[in-house]
């Protein structure tokens, strides 16, 4: 099959002949449909965070299950499915309590010794990347990294749900379990900020704040049910922002992964509000907070994917979209073939572009 090979941090992808292993017990083959190009895929070809080589990026995709190996006890050949980087054993502490995109449970990986998921042709092992490694034809992962939806769902969005949305979505449902009427600023409006603008549109927020330094961006939050958008680049930003809101948001939501925008977040809430940090900030930087804030009740978290129950979470998003209240279309700037990946990958070098979606024959 073909797949999009990162050999070196900081170089273009190849797109190369790879082997894929048959299904093991619990694992699933999938023929990829589609696979978004997220910026976290970047933070990774660029080398910010650092990965085992040579690897296939790709990690927000959907498609259609070919074969199921052994034990395998919830899907089929056939079923359509989206994907999802955190793949959850069940069983240990994270995910009995509810909280599965915190699962590192060894378990959902091959054991050392056994044969690679994915190789090159001419026999050298490929790196796992993320579980998924999606920029390929087929996927082969753990039952558990990928949820069965209504195969009335377009494919090509659905993909966006394995990240961006999961992710935006979750920060406002599961992390601030925002309440009809109460505000939030969402800080960056990509993929993962327009999702998390549209939650609290459906969750009835009273106020909608978006901050991007791109126009067309801010534009499209608005489209997407921001009430209220400022530039974040502009001086005096946080009393704007302050002023607009009546002394400060209920819920910051950043998702741009640098430590301005999460200091921003603390500083637009007002007493008692809460922070949640979504965007990946690079190894060796610090947010910096002044201690006597903390006086005022405020609240500062991470999440991952939105601390999302992937099987419960899935298809109530899906759900939303067949139903109109969630808007994917809006998300989707583009629809390119996986030789276009290093033009997909530049566009958000550039900051401009919201998600090039990945289709395959």
């Amino acid at each position: 099959m073909k797949a999009a090979v990162l050999f070196e941090a900081k170089t273009p992808l190849v797109i190369e002949e790879v082997e894929v292993s048959r299904p093991g017990p619990r694992e699933v083959l999938i023929r990829t449909a589609a696979v978004g190009v997220c910026r976290s895929d970047l933070h990774f070809v660029d080398g910010a965070f650092p990965h085992p080589v040579p690897t296939v990026p790709g990690h927000e995709a959907a498609g259609v299950v070919e074969a199921v190996g052994s034990d395998v006890a919830h899907l089929r050949p056939g079923d359509h499915v989206v994907t999802f980087l955190t793949v959850f054993c069940g069983a240990c502490e994270m995910c009995v309590t509810g909280r599965p995109s915190l699962c590192v449970d060894p378990s959902t990986r091959r054991p050392p010794g056994a044969e690679p998921r994915l190789k090159l042709a001419g026999g050298a092992p490929l790196a796992p990347f993320l579980n998924l490694s999606a920029f390929a034809e087929m996927m082969l992962v753990h039952e558990n990294a990928c949820v069965a939806i209504s195969k009335e769902m377009p494919l090509d969005r659905a993909a966006l749900l394995g990240c961006a949305v999961i992710t935006g979505a979750g920060s406002i449902f599961n992390d601030s379990r925002l309440r009809p009427g109460e505000s939030v600023a969402v800080i960056g409006a990509g993929g993962i900020g327009l999702a998390a603008i549209n939650a609290a549109k459906i969750a009835g927020a009273g106020q909608i704040i978006a901050l991007d330094p791109v126009p067309e961006k801010r534009a499209l939050a608005e489209k997407m049910g921001a009430t209220h958008s400022f530039d974040p680049m502009v001086d005096g930003v946080a009393k704007q922002v302050l002023g607009v809101s009546g002394d400060g948001v209920h819920y910051a939501i950043e998702a741009v992964g640098r430590p301005a925008t999460a200091e921003l977040a603390w500083q637009i809430l007002r007493r008692g509000g809460t922070a949640t940090i979504l965007g990946m900030i690079a190894p060796g930087q610090s947010v910096s907070l002044p201690g006597p804030s903390f006086l005022s009740g405020k609240k500062i978290q991470g999440s991952l994917l939105g601390s999302t129950r992937f099987p419960i979470d899935m298809p109530r998003l899906v759900q939303h979209y067949l139903e109109g209240r969630l808007d994917l279309d809006t998300m989707v700037a583009e629809r390119i073939r996986l030789p276009q990946i290093n033009e997909a990958l530049d566009k958000l070098r550039q900051g401009t572009s919201v998600r090039s979606v990945i289709e395959f024959a």
